[in-house]
């Protein structure tokens, strides 16, 4: 196959392009955004092509799995539903961008602002007089049979005037070429977050052809969508949240991504208290105001006192205090009103009224089965329609959200849908089957075609609409645009505006120029919830570290020349069935402990290390994240190899649990959440070092004992340089429980403990409260006391009171029992 080529360089034939288009073809009948209706490519693709073809297949596979990598390592996942245990899964990345002229974006980005203003306008009259209802420009079932229509609602104005901040539309090309529009989302866009990972993955594997391009950066979209939301609020100190459903959602990785990337708090309904005067988040330190809400939560889940009662994701008194005009929600509440497929074939009539002007992109030819006219016209040609739910949502027992081709019904099923849209034709619309455009991707070493559409954001500025550039495309393994989704097993991929000017290098920085922002050195509020799961963070991933210790102990000294009698390991045995990391008949019972599923096993307490560090994922640094999802995927799933070497397993996981503590202890500032997070592994400590001095102290006589107690306190080499002779049992006590020099001892966590709490909030009127207590009675304890006295009863009531110490914390701080303790505390031997 010869290919005539318009290269930059002057025309020519490049037989390395030729061979890496080879047999590519669009599929019949559809646009192919690469390969023209004669089959030659694209002027616009052709750097890309020649790029990929100089850097050869190996090169290409090898910077592609580089840019997999990277989304693995930074945590880029969605949650599938419908699927037992586990249900996150990487982020799929299809490697090759879109790439769209200037010219092209421009008409698209024009677009898809004419309807977000076109939108605006519709809710403004919809939410408020209703005058296109009273018209008849928009029959009155679309609008009162809609589920988002909210009544509480209806009369309120917005507190900053507007019902959309940020609004997307889902679009593909027509077989002509012609954009249309697939879907629009008004309720709660979701996907930027998205595109910016599926950018940096791909500008950092292709640096020099991103450069030459001159792609349009991402960066200063996101900018000015923060100052948007800032401005939204008439304070000049506005504070902005991220409110989100929580870490089950299946896009939460973008809400801590975007409340970390944008400076924005995130909270789920929980931290918030809501009221006529205004909203709240609770935080160890009392009520603090929020001013503007990034809602992604739907609207209806949003507030069980006025909307949904079932709702356990939303903020009682959320309406009430938009009513008041106490709190910008951005978007408003009920804005997902004007999402629903009934409406779209009114959009063109209502473009002329609204604005003047025509729509610029059409919508997928639709006809709401409301009108009996329209509904003649979709049961006579159904088989070559898609019937689908009018107002979006799912038809329990009839369709779900995506609809269903009419070609593909049987005889029976025909006949049934016939007999329900006769019967109750306001809840469907029937739409013509979209033939999607197709772009290449890179699958298997060569380019494929697949099936895809764009999801282009804009977002209202204090300068008015602004288009990101770019957006989030999606593809299909299937001509059916139903599997666009990524619950449906769809991909996701990069778009590249072709600028004209070339970038220096890939845009990422988010927030503004360091020089524009007021200096501050406030930590930020710190929500009561994210400040209980750090405490249960740092003590899920210090017990992790104590069972592993003692793990390792199963294996001998560390010098390996001193091999454990069998008493001992039956003694370390016991003592991890005590602790739940394994059974009383596990055999061998260091298997069990370290991948078994007992609550007390290693690969246990990790996963709700992870569990609980998702919630506060925007707290903590990218690196200690991606250790934690290393360990967690290791201990979660071990291959041959690994299970033959558990002795190295277990010393690679003490190895990365000192990365993670370590890079949690040196990168977050020294204020509240480093705090909660380091009191929780204090105490964890203490706890554990306190039961393993109580279990293997008990016999001063067995040196072998208390030289593995040595070792689980980390304090072989210490000891070694202090004495002369060999382990005692009164120095050793002395070294792991009463010297406030060691960092291991329970001394030195009592003593960080006594300090953090003086720090922290929660005192009356400075008044010691339980916890102030305990910590004085253990200080003067571990103070004055011989370590000779220490015997099994008086470590008892030093383990005691350390639990007692961890309620206390909680009563304080938290002002709940903690809902994020899996793992009880009250496991006692």
């Amino acid at each position: 196959m010869q290919l005539e080529l318009a290269m930059p360089w002057g025309r020519g034939t490049d037989p390395a392009v030729a061979a890496l288009v080879g047999g590519y073809r669009g599929l019949p009948g559809v646009h192919d955004e690469m390969i023209d209706a004669e089959g030659r490519v694209r002027p616009h693709w052709l750097p890309v092509l020649s790029h990929l073809a100089g850097l050869g297949a190996v090169e290409t596979a090898t910077r592609f799995a580089g840019a997999d990598r990277y989304l693995r390592e930074s945590g880029v996942v969605y949650r599938v539903y419908g699927e037992g245990g586990d249900v996150d899964r990487p982020w799929p990345l299809a490697h090759l961008p879109i790439v769209l002229t200037e010219a092209d974006w421009e008409k698209l980005a024009e677009g898809v602002v004419q309807r977000a203003r076109l939108f605006e306008a519709v809710l403004g009259d919809l939410m408020g007089d209703a005058t296109l209802v009273a018209d008849g420009a928009v029959p009155a079932a679309i609008v009162a049979g809609n589920p988002e229509f909210l009544r509480p609602l209806a009369g309120v104005r917005p507190a900053d005037g507007h019902h959309l901040h940020l609004y997307a539309a889902d679009v593909s090309r027509a077989p002509d070429g012609r954009w249309w529009v697939l879907a629009d989302r008004t309720q709660a866009p979701s996907g930027a977050g998205y595109a910016i990972e599926n950018r940096i993955a791909l500008s950092r594997v292709l640096p020099e052809l991103f450069d030459s391009l001159g792609v349009e950066r991402l960066g200063p979209f996101f900018q000015a969508l923060r100052s948007g939301l800032v401005e939204a609020s008439s304070r000049d100190d506005a504070r902005v949240a991220l409110f989100s459903p929580g870490p089950w959602n299946e896009t939460y990785f973008e809400h801590a991504f975007l409340a970390r990337c944008l400076g924005f708090q995130l909270v789920e309904g929980g931290d918030l208290v809501a009221s006529s005067a205004g909203v709240s988040v609770r935080t160890v330190e009392g009520l603090e105001p929020v001013d503007v809400l990034l809602r992604r939560v739907d609207a209806d889940f949003s507030d069980p006192l006025e909307l949904n009662p079932g709702s356990r994701l939303g903020v009682p008194g959320l309406t009430e205090a938009v009513r008041a005009g106490r709190v910008v929600v951005a978007n408003a509440l009920g804005s997902g009103l004007v999402e629903a497929p009934a409406l779209t074939g009114y959009l063109p009539g209502l473009a002329r009224r609204l604005l003047g002007e025509q729509l610029l992109l059409p919508n997928v030819a639709t006809w709401w089965c409301g009108e009996p006219a329209a509904r003649a016209t979709v049961l006579r040609n159904l088989q070559d329609l898609a019937l689908a739910p009018a107002f979006g949502r799912s038809l329990p027992g009839i369709l779900d959200s995506a609809g269903v081709l009419g070609a593909r019904l049987s005889k029976a099923d025909r006949e049934r849908y016939v007999a329900k849209v006769e019967r109750r034709g306001v809840d469907f619309v029937g739409r013509e089957p979209l033939r999607l455009s197709t772009a290449p991707i890179f699958d298997k070493g060569r380019l494929a075609p697949r099936p895809f559409s764009i999801r282009i954001f804009v977002a209202r500025t204090p300068t008015g609409w602004r288009a990101m550039p770019g957006g989030l495309a999606r593809f299909s393994e299937r001509e059916d645009a139903r599997f666009l989704s990524m619950q449906r097993g769809g991909r996701s991929g990069d778009v590249w505006v072709i600028g004209t000017a070339p970038a220096t290098r890939p845009e990422v920085r988010l927030l503004p120029e360091p020089d524009a922002a007021e200096i501050r050195r406030d930590g930020g509020i710190l929500p009561a919830r994210a400040a209980d799961n750090l405490f249960w963070f740092g003590r899920y991933v210090e017990r992790a570290e104590t069972t592993l210790r003692l793990l390792r102990g199963l294996d001998g000294n560390d010098d390996g020349v001193v091999e454990i009698s069998p008493d001992l390991a039956r003694r370390i045995a016991r003592l991890l069935v005590t602790w739940g990391a394994a059974e009383e008949d596990d055999d061998p019972v260091a298997e069990s402990a370290l991948w078994g599923d007992g609550s007390g096993s290693v690969a246990s307490l990790v996963a709700e290390a992870h569990r609980t560090g998702a919630v506060v994922r925007d707290r903590l640094s990218p690196d200690a994240w991606r250790a934690l999802i290393d360990l967690r995927d290791r201990l979660r799933d071990p291959d041959a190899a690994h299970r033959r070497d558990l002795f190295g397993e277990i010393e690679k996981a003490l190895r990365t649990i000192a990365a993670i503590v370590g890079l949690a202890h040196e990168n977050m500032n020294r204020r509240e959440g480093w705090r909660f997070l380091d009191l929780g592994r204090r105490i964890e400590r203490a706890i554990g070092l306190s039961r393993s001095a109580r279990r293997f102290a008990e016999d001063g006589t067995d040196v072998d004992a208390l030289d593995l107690l040595l070792d689980l306190a980390d304090g072989r080499l210490t000891y070694r340089m202090r004495y002369l002779a060999g382990s005692a049992r009164r120095p050793v006590l002395d070294l792991v429980l009463l010297d406030e020099a060691n960092p291991r001892a329970v001394a030195f966590q009592v003593a960080r403990i006594r300090e953090h709490l003086a720090a922290l909030p929660g005192r009356h009127g400075g008044i010691p409260d339980a916890a102030d207590r305990i910590v004085a009675r253990l200080t003067e304890i571990l103070a004055a006391s011989d370590p000779a006295i220490f015997d099994t009863t008086r470590i008892e009531a030093i383990v005691a009171d350390l639990m007692a110490l961890s309620d206390a914390v909680t009563t304080r701080c938290f002002g709940h029992a903690s809902p994020v303790a899996a793992a009880t505390d009250a496991l006692e031997e």
